[in-house]
């Protein structure tokens, strides 16, 4: 596939493959964007941010709804094609293309909210005779740089909210996962977007990212992806408004009263779709010792009937990782906490990209598997003793983007909800849960800023005040 720059489909000089996860076939191919190809998508995406902010609201609103339409029509195409170069299984492809429908309509409405509010100036000394008010405004050139593991949806999470807001907006896709986003490029456009209103440039982070952020046309950056590249883009970004949606090794804390059985459903849920590469999945269960070993019995069937293999076939319910390096890195990390004490359940093991779904008890708070950021198919047990231990544990963690707890206890779901350090708490569910209208974001080194269209729209606009002296 081709790149779009300055409302044209382009090539460049150098390509790169995407492969299938599964099985390291060659999907396509798309341009390697060099400096040149960057400025250019700069230059016309300055230009876009004029003719977007001169956009009136309801005709930004109509093209956010046909872009919703268009994409609910090819539904099935989209959902095979995330599969292709992502790994993701058939039926959570589908599940993330209605979503995006979804985010793509929620932004839609937003575009017809945009408003400011009077201010009561007559209320501090010196204010009579004042008559104050605000406006909201777009930030101008955003730059959206998404994730390989919800390429479609998390890439509307950032264009939608833009485009509602009247921004001009540059996608930069993950280099693993880049067709998705090109095609959802051409969707925009037939929905009738003005052809500068978005680029879509392929080509590495590290010089095509880089080259986005530093560069001072650009008014706002929305990141979604690891916490490093995510400090890196703090260092250079200079003065523009970011967002980052970074990792994290959520937890869920299972009190003594907990459904051992649902409890057990929610965990191989939550622990393992998209093989653990989604970054709010349980990877740290807490355990009340009254139930350790029932909740372990309960919990290994649950893990061990999950369907393995190629995520084209509708019976397959966890496939590949993105990367055989990354599947690697993740049984090392398993063999690592069986070697210094903890206890293989079920798993363990890996066929290049699959590995398979993982349940390592008695790990050690310290050890990686438990302490870092896994993004892959197994979880760490891990024993307290009451309510104090478990959240003195949940927040033992440099991140902080979803937590989860089982109850009936209200004193002990207050107290998770009011002590634990994480953007997002599930009470009697896993961490790994999201409607695409919440607002959604992390505390600590899981980022900052809020997704979520109403929410994102804020952060994707500017607010003037404006007082006139009568």
């Amino acid at each position: 596939m081709k790149m779009f720059i300055a409302g044209e489909w382009v090539e460049a000089p150098e390509t790169i493959e995407v492969f299938n996860p599964y099985d390291d076939s060659v999907v396509d191919t798309v341009p390697h964007a060099g400096h040149h190809e960057v400025e250019r998508a700069l230059e016309s995406a300055a230009r876009g941010a004029a003719v977007m902010a001169e956009l009136p609201a309801h005709e930004r609103y109509r093209i956010l709804l046909n872009t919703a339409s268009l994409l609910r029509e090819s539904q099935e195409d989209f959902a095979r094609l995330i599969t292709q170069e992502a790994g993701k299984v058939l039926q959570d492809s589908r599940v993330e293309v209605s979503r995006a429908v979804e985010t793509m309509e929620l932004s839609a409405e937003e575009a017809k909210r945009l408003h400011g509010e009077t201010i009561p100036l007559d209320a501090a000394p010196g204010g009579q005779g004042k008559f104050g008010f605000t406006l909201r405004v777009p930030c101008g050139v955003l730059v959206a740089i998404g994730p390989f593991n919800f390429p479609l949806n998390l890439l509307c999470h950032k264009v939608g909210p833009a485009l509602a807001a009247g921004n001009s907006v540059i996608a930069k896709p993950p280099t693993d996962t880049p067709l998705t986003a090109l095609r959802f490029t051409e969707l925009l456009l037939e929905a009738g977007l003005p052809p500068e209103g978005i680029q879509c440039v392929t080509g590495p982070g590290t010089s095509v990212g880089e080259q986005l952020c530093t560069d001072n046309r650009v008014r706002k950056i929305s990141f979604t992806g690891s916490r490093s590249v995510g400090e890196r883009i703090s260092k250079v970004a200079g003065i523009k408004k970011v967002t980052l949606e970074l990792g994290a090794n959520s937890p869920l804390i299972i009190m003594p009263d907990a459904d051992l059985e649902q409890v057990a459903r929610a965990t191989a849920v939550t622990g393992y779709a998209n093989a653990g590469q989604v970054c709010i999945s349980t990877q740290r269960v807490l355990v009340n010792d009254r139930v350790y070993g029932d909740f372990l019995d309960a919990l290994k069937p649950e893990v061990e009937s999950i369907v393995l293999g190629n995520p084209l076939e509708e019976q397959t319910q966890m496939g590949p990782m993105i990367r055989e390096h990354d599947a690697i890195r993740v049984e090392n990390w398993i063999q690592e906490a069986v070697s210094e004490g903890s206890t293989l359940v079920t798993g363990g093991g890996r066929q290049r990209s699959l590995v398979s779904p993982t349940v390592v008890a008695d790990v050690a708070p310290n050890a990686r598997l438990s302490c870092e950021e896994l993004f892959g198919p197994a979880v760490a047990v891990i024993r307290f003793q009451d309510i104090n231990e478990a959240i003195s544990l949940a927040n033992d963690s440099e991140y902080g983007l979803s937590a989860g707890i089982f109850t009936g206890n209200l004193d002990w779901a207050m107290k998770f909800v009011r002590q634990v350090h994480s953007g997002n708490l599930m009470v009697n569910w896993g961490p790994q849960w999201r409607i695409d209208l919440m607002p959604y974001g992390g505390l600590k080194q899981s980022g900052y800023g809020k997704e979520g269209p109403r929410y994102a729209v804020e952060e994707m606009t500017e607010l003037k005040t404006v007082v006139f002296h009568l």
